[in-house]
Parts: C-alpha cells; structure tokens; sequence
C-alpha cells in the first residue's frame, strides 16, 4: 500500500514535502541527514543480502541430504 501511495504523488506534492523537509531540518542539517539515510539503507541491504545467502546454502545443504539419502538406498 504505501508503494502505491509513493507512486500517486505529483509533482506538486513532493515540492511541499520538499519545502516541509527544508524548514523542519534546515539546509545544512539535510546532507547530515541524507548520510544517514543511506547508511541505513546500505546496512538494511547488507543484511538482506546475508539473510539469503544463509537461505540458499540451507536449501543446498537440504538438497545435498537428499541427494545422500537417495544414493544410499
């Protein structure tokens, strides 16, 4: 729901949002605060990125049982 709300605003509606951030955080906070932004998204895809890495070796590893348990049959 909210990707759908991110896609319907117009132009006008990210120039107030624009505006709002600009006089809530001043402009020399907003380089400060975009670093941090992107911290946050560098760590939240570095963990993702382990999260499915530890899935797909635990499913190799599944497969790799099977397969052993069909060979010694």
């Amino acid at each position: 729901m909210t990707t759908i709300l991110l896609f319907t605003l117009g132009g006008t509606e990210w120039l107030v949002i624009l505006v709002a951030v600009v006089l809530l955080f001043g402009g020399r906070k907003i380089p400060e605060l975009m670093r941090g932004i992107g911290k946050g998204i560098r760590e939240f895809n570095a963990a993702r990125s382990n999260v499915e890495s530890e899935l797909k070796e635990g499913m190799r590893e599944e497969d790799r049982k099977q397969i052993e348990e069909k060979a010694d049959k």
